[in-house]
């Protein structure tokens, strides 16, 4: 890198810079194809450091989903499997956190897409966070 050159974030920051702008993004391995999140310098299957950023479609399908009750009430983690080819944990924002399904289909958003009336979004966060949360895809137009 000469003196001119912007240094490049890391993957963690890369991924949260997509984040703010709205976008989920995941790295795709030169060599073996291999979509690799969460975000790394170097692929997990073959070892190579050529990996490129990708901008996701954000819809998969939920693969996992538990309900977790706390103080705050009851909430989802669900696993969702992107049609991407990558595995993320997340929630699924909408429907109560038991009728969250296996198999349900479901789109990507960030939680400053979410925020509720207050300016706070559902998980406490500030909207400055930019999570990455799921909704129903039927609930996307």
């Amino acid at each position: 890198m000469n003196s001119h050159e912007a240094p490049e974030l890391s993957p963690a920051l890369a991924h949260r810079a997509g984040l703010s702008r709205g976008e989920l993004r995941y790295q795709r391995c030169a060599p073996c194809s291999a979509a690799v999140f969460p975000p790394r310098t170097l692929c997990p299957d073959c070892g190579s450091l050529s990996l490129s950023w990708q901008r996701s479609t954000g819809i998969g399908t939920v693969y996992a989903t538990t309900v977790v009750r706390g103080r705050d009430g009851a909430h989802n983690v669900v696993l969702v499997d992107l049609d991407d080819g990558f595995r993320m944990m997340s929630r699924v924002e909408g429907p109560a956190p038991e009728d969250v399904a296996i198999g349900d289909r479901v789109r990507f958003r960030t939680t400053a897409d979410a925020e509720t009336a207050d300016g706070d979004t559902p998980d406490g966060e500030t909207a400055d966070g930019n999570t990455a949360v799921f909704v129903p895809e039927e609930d996307v137009r």
